[in-house]
């Protein structure tokens, strides 16, 4: 028979477990500081690549675009980051002022279509068409990409829910007023961009709701300005210029 562990065997144990939780916390702490050091380089290099090619980053979109995504790689958001000086960004702190205030600046633009066009598409408009509307406006300088847009709208989050990036189906759409869009929205809006329209009856076969359902989703984005009616056909169709250009 084997004799129960005696007390020092215990104790001995205990002073085994310490030493190891030390030692992996010794091992975690050197770990933690080398890797802070070698970010520290980085953001260091990314720094002087940036001021080195600042004029390709301002001039071309997709170098631009590739140098945002080595930026967030290293934990840097030059939209969202504040730079060493009070009130300024790391775009324009990097960049220079010129640059950063071109990026605010598409921000800015962006806002103007969103506003422009709520009247037709209720504030839910998607981000192919906006890009499209700042790089065929007049006196458009450098082109913007779909990504510059996207960011541009990432750097409103202080403003509030305002401005907002959703995906709905296959498209990016930029929401422009504070509502959110419910499950059952959610539905229909993919449902039209798929089918290019929708019916009470399309609904009701498809998605097996009752009427009930049915009138409260279609109640709820007219009332929103979601959804524009045909009544010209057989029964009344439901779309949204959102996906005109799409369907």
């Amino acid at each position: 028979m084997h004799k129960p562990a005696g007390l020092s065997l215990l104790l001995r144990d205990s002073r085994s477990s310490a030493s190891f939780q030390s030692h992996g916390s010794r091992l975690r702490s050197s770990q933690s500081s080398t890797l802070q050091t070698q970010l520290s380089v980085f953001q260091s290099l990314l720094l002087q690549f940036s001021k080195t090619h600042a004029k390709d980053i301002r001039s071309h979109p997709e170098f631009r675009t590739e140098f945002a995504r080595m930026c967030q790689a290293l934990g840097v958001d030059p939209l969202a980051s504040t730079g060493s000086k009070k009130g300024s960004s790391l775009w324009a702190e990097m960049l220079g002022e010129e640059v950063g205030g071109w990026y605010f600046g598409v921000a800015v633009r962006v806002v103007e279509v969103c506003r422009a066009t709520r009247g037709e598409n209720g504030g839910l408009i998607s981000v192919a068409e906006v890009t499209a509307r700042l790089n065929s406006a007049k006196g458009q300088g450098e082109m913007v990409t779909e990504d510059d847009v996207l960011r541009a709208v990432g750097s409103l989050k202080p403003l509030g829910e305002g401005f907002r990036t959703l995906e709905l189906g296959r498209l990016m759409m930029i929401r422009s007023v504070p509502k959110e869009l419910g499950g059952d929205q959610r539905v229909v809006m993919e449902a039209i961009q798929v089918l290019g329209f929708v019916t009470h009856s399309m609904l009701l076969d498809n998605l097996r709701w009752d009427e009930a359902r049915v009138k409260t989703v279609i109640d709820d984005l007219l009332s929103d300005s979601l959804v524009w009616v045909d009544e010209q056909a057989q029964e009344t169709e439901y779309w949204t210029p959102a996906f005109i250009s799409k369907t």
